[in-house]
């Protein structure tokens, strides 16, 4: 019995040194499974860090619980995009070949390009009404489209094909989709404690961080080939596509909304036994201070087009003193970038102060930077127009969207933007169409710049601050004096 018991106590004596020697192993292990995943976080501290700081800020304030933090990481996403479409774009039609053959290739890309869009914008906005319960979809479509387009582009760059210029044309057409889309969105995702023009103005300047940090990493891909920051564009708008459909579920609610029309739009039928058709809201219907406040933007927005395509050119072949083309380009195009997130910052810090007063003294003061600019012309002051420029057309948008706010009806502001929007987008395409067919004479450009700056503003000014005499009281059918 004794003897029978043996060897189960021999094998209790010997069980430890086998687990002790399995833990040993172990522990081996267990140092080296831990060594590499230190490891493993220590190289995705970078990427995961940022991540969380920008997702801290983004969703700051109570902009992560209503759903304006995602939004303003897909705008961040969509300036990304764009940007390295942009930098395939100017590589391949106006830096791969000598400044006169480039003039010419760019004014058929405009040709080609942007008449057909002047056409289709008005439609943009009238069709994206009609589709209110598919904001996220339309937003997704826009974000996909470019996706495909920038992969068209890639193998016309590389072959030299003609479907460059009409692929072209659908990037464009997409991109403008997707900001009609997002400024109607945007009254449906604030926070409780956000004005308007806050919110505008913190979806703008993530769009702007975005392009600034995409643009060096765009063209650094173009070094390795032409066609990679088109790659780079496929799948970051991809991933936009995805990120679409991440918005809140109340974007694609059209509860208590109706259709803004503009004095041009034709009435609506009468319905029932009415003979007269009831007088929908309008952009003219809501007093006077919005349709001054597009009217002075539209200026800025044809400035900024036109100062886009004319310096583009004229720096190319008269570059800054003691600069080369690319750097005096980079220089102006540091300068409008920094001035536009400048005129961001301090439209969230002034949110909705007298948006009238605002939008009369930026157009003042890029109408006399202007003037300066041409009287004396010289590379300081080209890059000092460039950046009041930026500065006044960021302060100036986020003003109109206060006004906005204010005066149009909750019924039918998301349509207003809409509608608004469309209006500045053809505003961008004459100023840069304007640009492209001027003599390079730097003073006569800046003159004529100058002149569309005065043409918003000389006949906008009095009545915007009449307005913001009396309070800012909209002239709405049946209001009371």
């Amino acid at each position: 019995m004794a003897a029978a018991r043996t060897p189960p106590e021999t094998a209790g004596l010997e069980e430890p040194e086998e687990v002790t020697a399995g833990s040993s192993r172990g522990s081996g292990s267990g140092r080296f499974g831990g060594s590499v995943r230190a490891v493993g976080r220590a190289l995705r501290l970078p990427f995961t860090g940022t991540a969380r700081g920008i997702r801290r800020v983004t969703h700051a304030h109570g902009a992560g619980e209503s759903g304006l933090g995602k939004l303003i990481e897909l705008h961040a996403v969509n300036g990304a995009g764009d940007v390295m479409i942009t930098v395939a774009l100017a590589s391949t039609v106006f830096f791969s070949v000598p400044t006169d053959e480039a003039r010419g290739r760019v004014a058929l890309y405009l040709a080609i390009t942007m008449a057909p869009f002047t056409v289709l914008a008005p439609v943009i906005g009238p069709l994206l009404d009609r589709l209110p319960h598919g904001r996220r979809a339309a937003m997704a479509a826009a974000m996909l489209a470019r996706a495909l387009l920038a992969l068209i582009i890639a193998g016309a760059a590389a072959g030299g094909g003609l479907e460059l210029y009409p692929a072209a044309l659908g990037v464009l057409v997409a991109s403008k989709a997707y900001g009609v889309v997002r400024s109607a969105v945007v009254p449906r995702l604030l926070p409780p404690s956000f004005s308007l023009v806050k919110a505008n103005s913190r979806v703008t300047l993530g769009g702007l961080l975005a392009t600034g940090a995409a643009a060096p990493i765009g063209a650094g891909l173009h070094l390795v080939g032409p066609g990679w920051p088109l790659y780079g564009a496929f799948v970051i708008f991809v991933a936009g596509t995805f990120l679409s459909f991440s918005l809140p579920r109340k974007v694609d609610s059209a509860k208590g909304e109706d259709r803004a029309l503009l004095a041009a739009d034709a009435p609506s039928r009468p319905r029932g036994p009415r003979r007269k058709p009831p007088r929908r809201p309008g952009l003219r219907g809501v007093g006077t201070a919005v349709t001054h406040a597009l009217a002075a933007n539209a200026a800025l927005r044809c400035l900024s087009g036109f100062l886009i395509f004319f310096l583009a050119f004229l720096l190319r072949q008269h570059p800054l003193a003691g600069q080369n083309a690319a750097v005096s380009l980079g220089i102006v195009g540091v300068a409008a970038g920094a001035g536009n997130a400048l005129g961001t910052a301090v439209g969230a810090w002034l949110r909705s102060r007298a948006p009238e007063v605002i939008v009369v003294t930026v157009v003042a003061i890029v109408l006399g930077v202007a003037v300066l600019a041409a009287a004396l012309f010289s590379a300081v002051l080209v890059a000092c127009l460039a950046a009041f420029a930026g500065f006044g057309q960021a302060l100036g948008k986020l003003s109109l969207d206060a006004l906005i706010q204010r005066d149009v009806p909750e019924a039918v502001r998301t349509s207003a933007f809409a509608r608004s929007e469309t209006l500045l987008q053809m505003a961008w395409v004459l100023g840069g169409a304007i640009g492209i067919v001027l003599p390079l004479n730097g003073v006569l450009g800046l003159s004529v710049g100058a002149a569309i700056v005065a043409c918003g503003w000389l006949p906008t000014a009095r009545g915007l601050l009449a307005s913001a005499r009396h309070g800012g009281a909209p002239d709405r059918p049946g209001a009371p004096a």
